[in-house]
């Protein structure tokens, strides 16, 4: 991810919040920011005045990111999930537009790799709607000997596949293939980002990590990313404000903004 630092940052930085409200503002004076929630409509003509009045940047809460997305200029991991989550504001006369970026993708390969999974040599099966896979793909760099892809059309599964490392067996399946079953049993981790499991691929004896947030308890083994949320608004701070915190210093801002995410 490209970070694009403001000429001249004000001090202490000063925050736009799409879609975030007082607590979240108050929460990031703590760690010494200043926040400004911000109007949800308009959003060029928004993003333009807090250039003007020298904002670092803006967080994005989810149900923003796409409108984000077709407001402001985007580095490759947010051309690829079609969504923005942090918007860096550059300033100056000759001030380029609103830079953003999607963090979600490289802070959840950070994350996994936090936890220790043993991915070298072991096989993923990762299910969503076809777009949405884009934001695992840090996950095919972790070792995985095999990974297969599976998404509502056969052709978003195959575009997918297409782009794992080099030396890592890639397959694509539409979540209607009757062969998805069988390839599932061969899995060792079973990864969800949207839309409903099929029927019989989660077993006990696969690792399951849940992004879609929807599943329920069942007897496969749960790889929690507890460290995600943070790594993930640490990357967000940096690209607005260029100083990188760490994860865990964040910790009281991260459950802040998920409860109003909720």
């Amino acid at each position: 991810m490209v970070h694009m630092p403001s000429s001249t940052p004000a001090f202490p930085p000063l925050i736009g919040l799409l879609g975030y409200g007082p607590a979240t503002a108050r929460a990031l004076r703590d760690l010494g920011y200043l926040a400004l929630p911000l109007p949800v409509g308009d959003l060029e003509g928004v993003l333009a005045a807090c250039q003007t009045l020298e904002l670092s940047g803006v967080l994005v809460h989810s149900a923003y990111e796409q409108q984000a997305f077709a407001a402001v200029q985007s580095d490759e991991p947010a051309q690829r999930a079609g969504r923005v989550d942090a918007i860096a504001l550059p300033l100056g006369a000759l001030a380029a537009m609103p830079q953003g970026t999607y963090t979600l993708t490289e802070a959840l390969g950070d994350a996994v790799a936090a936890t220790h999974y043993a991915a070298r040599g072991a096989s993923a099966l990762l299910i969503g709607h076809g777009a949405d896979l884009a934001a695992v793909m840090p996950l095919t760099r972790l070792g995985f000997a095999r990974v297969g892809f599976v998404a509502d059309s056969l052709p978003a599964a195959e575009r997918l596949s297409r782009e794992v490392p080099a030396g890592t067996a890639a397959y694509a399946l539409s979540r209607r293939d009757p062969a998805l079953q069988t390839l599932a049993e061969r899995a060792d981790l079973i990864v969800v980002l949207g839309g409903s499991l099929p029927a019989g691929v989660l077993q006990p004896y696969h690792t399951l990590l849940d992004l879609s947030g929807r599943l329920p308890s069942g007897n496969a083994t749960r790889l929690e990313l507890d460290q995600l949320p943070g790594l993930r608004l640490s990357q967000q701070l940096l690209h607005i404000t260029g100083q990188r915190l760490h994860a865990a210093a964040l910790a009281d801002l991260v459950q802040v903004m998920q409860s109003e995410r909720a």
